[in-house]
């Protein structure tokens, strides 16, 4: 490239040549060119109906792709709209680009004009901007570089005055080097082993941070004798390991509750041991040590009094710790991996494989027996995406996942909604495998608009509708104890979901028993022999199971 470039083509340039992956966005006058620019570069563009669903896309799609997902939005209410995506985000660190059009500074009264800036670090974002001409290809990198070497949402303005401006600038040739991971101190390791050789039932827990860590937190916990188990993030990272609890926290079965409140040493590897996976602390027992390992100093302790903190990566760290602990400990031991733990594992880790009553009615269906059902009718090869509410225990914990990358739980705002954007970009980022929705009535026809998108991007989708006429945390928290309250605010009449579905051209069916999930055979024969190509929508009229246990929880300190 030679010459002179509009400023708003030299961005649109850079960024792919940068390899961003997926664009998701809303095109107005303001973002029309950037768009157009990453388009003709060859990087896949996805029109959303919503802002906000565009950016819980590029969401899911960084966090199950590996790589950086970019939205793109009008100046002002573009950007307003997509910022409860945009907080999402920014509060689970994912890495993605929002590229926005902003007002011109001169035009103070223009009804576009807000603080972009101010908005953006409101929700944990961090505010970037397009300077000058002269500037535009190095505020476009350090954009770049802050979002995946700093692991942040980076919203990146571009004013309208700068974007039509003519520069001097290339394109080309740019890049960004990749973050050298961080090898622990060998003092922090020292403590790290003197700890889980002193223990006599550790467990480890990985996070999000622990992805890509699996074979070398494996061995280490082969060799110290500790069992394993995940956050709800990074479900599936320990897939096949006969001493795998499944999901600390919420989600955890009793059995796996129990084993690891029992632990007199918890390590948490690249996970916050925030207030869901420890239940409020309840799973981790008077007395016993708590470590983590973080790649950042500022998450070490952030949610609780740790024993230990050490400032790493994951896989280093434990290799590192491997390789001292064989030095003090040469053969492997017992400990908590015994083959007693094992058998109970096998029988009772999982929620699918613990006897609960049904509790159908003639009209609805219980959503734990739902929830089984499917899990044995889906593809075992699938990605699974969750919304917030009542339900969101069934699919996360009734839905086994293939591994790391077959769950995506964008829960770190609570906002319920974002389910259906999210299966949709988890969708685009992982192709060879089918897309799994759970979703409440409340969540789903929040974000309803979306649906659209799927039909029409003709995405084999499986939309899993917990419908019981209600917001249904809401009705659980506010009709127990002394919180009882009028629930009209909270109830609705019975929507029929299957209907709506097929108005959007997605096929639906509505569900009371076990026997309608007959109609999912067709449109799954369809999908296995890889000619479907439109949503499935199953409208699952479920019976109350009087409320479940991590709501409970969940709205504790609220």
């Amino acid at each position: 490239m030679s010459g002179e470039t509009r400023v708003s083509t030299l961005v649109g340039q850079t960024l792919a040549n940068l390899g961003v992956g997926h664009v998701f966005g809303v095109v107005g006058s303001g973002n029309f060119d950037v768009t157009a620019t990453l388009m003709a570069e060859g990087v896949p563009f996805t029109a959303a109906r919503h802002e906000g669903g565009a950016a819980t896309m590029a969401d899911a799609y960084g966090r199950m792709s590996g790589k950086l997902g970019v939205v793109t939005t009008h100046q002002g209410c573009g950007l307003s709209n997509a910022i409860t995506g945009i907080g999402e985000a920014a509060k689970s660190r994912t890495p993605m680009i929002v590229l926005t059009a902003d007002t011109q500074a001169s035009v103070i009264r223009s009804n576009f004009k807000i603080d972009q800036d101010g908005l953006a670090r409101s929700v944990g974002a961090i505010a970037e901007r397009i300077h000058s001409p002269a500037s535009a290809v190095a505020d476009t990198v350090r954009a770049f570089r802050t979002a995946v070497n700093e692991r942040r949402t980076v919203v990146l303005s571009l004013p309208l005055d700068v974007q039509s401006a003519m520069a001097e600038g290339r394109a080309d040739g740019v890049n960004v080097p990749q973050p050298l991971k961080v090898r622990p101190d060998a003092a922090a390791v020292e403590q790290l082993v003197a700890l889980i050789a002193a223990a006599e039932r550790p467990v480890f827990v990985a996070g999000r941070g622990g992805r890509g860590a699996r074979e070398e937190l494996l061995e280490l916990a082969r060799h110290a004798g500790a069992l394993v188990a995940t956050s709800a993030v990074a479900s599936g990272l320990f897939n096949g390991d006969a001493h795998n609890l499944g999901i600390s926290g919420g989600f955890s079965s009793p059995l796996t509750a129990e084993l690891i409140s029992g632990a007199d040493v918890i390590v948490g590897w690249g996970c916050a041991l925030n207030m869901w996976t420890m239940r409020h602390g309840r799973l981790i027992s008077a007395g016993a040590k708590v470590i983590q390992i973080d790649m950042e100093d500022s998450a070490l302790g952030a949610n609780r009094p740790i024993t230990l903190g050490v400032l790493g990566d994951s896989a280093l760290t434990a290799s590192d710790a491997l390789a001292a602990l064989q030095q003090v400990q040469p053969e492997p031991a017992e400990k908590y991996r015994t083959q007693a733990n094992a058998l109970a594992i096998k029988q009772g880790a999982r929620w699918r494989d613990v006897t609960t009553e049904d509790v159908s009615t003639a009209t609805s269906i219980d959503p734990r027996v739902l929830t089984r059902e499917l899990d044995s009718l889906l593809p075992a090869e699938r990605i699974v995406s969750v919304d917030s509410g009542n339900f969101m225990g069934y699919p996360s914990q009734y839905l086994a996942v293939p591994d790391e990358f077959g769950f995506c739980f964008t829960q770190a705002f609570q906002s319920i909604g974002l389910g259906l954007y999210t299966a949709i970009g988890a969708g685009v980022a992982q192709p060879q495998r089918l897309p799994v929705l759970g979703a409440g009535d409340g969540g789903f026809l929040m974000g309803i608009s979306e649906l659209e998108t799927a039909v029409r991007m003709k995405l084999p989708l499986v939309c899993i509708v917990y419908n019981d006429a209600a917001y249904g945390a809401e009705v659980h928290h506010f009709s127990s104890g002394s919180l009882t309250q009028d629930l009209a605010s909270v109830v609705f009449p019975d929507t029929d979901i299957a209907s709506i579905a097929r108005g959007f051209g997605a096929e639906g069916i509505t569900v009371r028993s076990v026997a309608d999930l007959e109609a999912v055979r067709p449109w799954l024969a369809a999908y296995n022999t890889g000619i479907q190509d439109r949503p499935l929508v199953i409208d699952a009229k479920i019976a109350s199971d009087g409320g479940s246990w991590w709501l409970a929880e969940a709205f504790q300190g609220h």
